[in-house]
């Protein structure tokens, strides 16, 4: 019998780890600098730290379902083993809106760095050019996509040293407030926590893709001990940068007034302010690497995503579940997706990114309740004070730190979320033949196909 192609092992640690940092875009943090600081009376560092820790309980989750269910379909496959089919596919289905809205953010981003330099060429040239290289990268390996991105992470590593050497030179030559060590950035009399929600709710935005991580398990070498690891590093170290690169930014910037434009235009004024006009064009470039990678990322993630909801027939196998049989790659939906970015063209980046959030906080949300529900009551785990802990009492707090930020999403990411969740209820209606088909017949994995949960 012949053997249909599968994605191919061939990832380890620190690959996997640089894919979830090029996912995370460590430079985005000048970008949303501004609008932060203004939601937190800035406070910055602290939500950030906020922010991490909710998102560490999490990542602890989603490595414990990962030894559970190796495979690449992340949230969507954990809550559907281990809760029941239809709740999996509502999971799979609202994370798929963010998964495949950031492709095209990322497009969106690079286009308008790529504008600001070229203002003569035509804007949705770069959205084609820039797509067309994304697409390509992901078609013909997730080799080549991880060795390209782990070039532009690298490099805003590099970028992001400078920065804190420059900005220490800065502190001490009076700027801001006037040194390199102090505890303002963090805490201060008006600091509210109803505001440092705030701020962490759009910081979420930062961290999407630490869970995007575990989409790549298919591809890892050793996935049960590789990509806890990996998700974990992935969030920590991201964490890491961000908190850093906000303290310095807010140490130099204890108030707002230098900027010109706190949505837009932050990333270049720090570095001007900073370096001067040389540095910004470096800093700048290292903005768009960060975005390049984070397209390579993303645009994988998706793709992995919608390969597993194929392979399970929940959208039509023939094209989703498809692996091209040399490159191994989910080639119809790398293309899919590719197509979908090119939709850039008529989006502005704010009409996007409203859209964003929703459906990663219900996948994050329901990745701890999986744990309870296939740790604690399908194998019982719960009768030593070893177990309560570790399979009730920190997924339960992770889930309670994830609600706390949905109910803080912005309004449109809410109601389109509800838009999504309804076509999603029809979707499912006409998959069940309005429930004439139980889900879980529909939703299971050809025997011939499934990947070996033991390897």
């Amino acid at each position: 019998m012949d053997q249909h192609p599968t994605l191919k092992r061939t990832l380890g640690l620190w690959p996997i780890v640089l894919l979830g940092l090029g996912y995370l875009t460590p430079a985005v943090v000048f970008d949303t600098f501004g609008l932060v600081s203004q939601e937190t009376s800035g406070y910055v560092p602290t939500a950030y730290v906020l922010t991490l820790v909710a998102m560490l309980f999490t990542a602890y989750s989603y490595g414990k379902m990962v030894n559970a269910y190796p495979t690449a379909g992340s949230a969507y496959t954990y809550a559907q083993r281990s809760i029941n089919p239809q709740v999996g596919f509502f999971v799979g289905w609202l994370a798929l809106l963010d998964y495949l809205l950031l492709p095209l953010i990322n497009v969106l981003l690079g286009q308008q760095y790529i504008t600001a330099v070229f203002p003569d060429v035509p804007p949705w040239i770069w959205v084609v050019l820039i797509t067309a290289a994304v697409t390509f990268f992901n078609l013909i390996s997730i080799k080549s996509t991880s060795n390209v991105n782990s070039i532009f992470v690298i490099y805003q590593f590099v970028i992001l040293a400078v920065f804190v050497v420059l900005s220490i030179k800065e502190l001490l030559g009076g700027m801001g407030i006037g040194t390199p060590i102090s505890m303002k950035p963090f805490v201060g009399p008006d600091m509210h926590f109803s505001t440092l929600v705030s701020g962490a709710t759009i910081l979420c935005f930062s961290f999407l893709g630490f869970d995007a991580v575990s989409t790549y398990t298919e591809e890892a070498i050793n996935p049960k001990k590789t990509i806890p690891r990996a998700i974990f590093l992935t969030a920590l170290i991201g964490g890491g940068l961000f908190i850093v690169a906000s303290y310095f930014t807010q140490s130099l910037y204890p108030d707002l007034s230098m900027f010109k434009d706190i949505e837009n235009s932050t990333a270049s004024d720090i570095s001007y302010n900073i370096g001067g006009k040389l540095f910004q064009i470096v800093f700048l470039s290292a903005s768009f690497a960060g975005i390049f990678a984070s397209g390579l990322a993303s645009h994988a993630s998706v793709s992995r995503l919608l390969y597993v909801m194929g392979r399970d027939n929940v959208l039509p196998k023939k094209y989703f579940g498809y692996v091209h049989p040399k490159f191994r790659t989910p080639a119809f939906n790398v293309i899919f997706v590719g197509v979908l970015c090119l939709g850039a063209i008529f989006f502005t980046v704010e009409t996007a990114t409203e859209f964003i959030n929703f459906g990663s906080l219900i996948a994050f949300t329901f990745v701890n309740i999986s744990v309870i529900a296939h740790y604690a009551i399908r194998k019982k785990e719960y009768k030593s004070i070893k177990h309560i802990f570790f399979n009730i009492v920190l997924p339960l707090i992770g889930s309670f730190t994830m609600l706390i930020l949905w109910i803080n999403v912005q309004r449109d990411s809410f109601i389109l979320g509800l838009v999504w969740a309804g076509i999603g209820i029809l979707y499912l209606l006409f998959l069940t033949k309005v429930l004439k088909i139980s889900a879980d017949k529909i939703m299971v994995e050809n025997t011939e196909d499934s990947v070996d949960l033991n390897k």
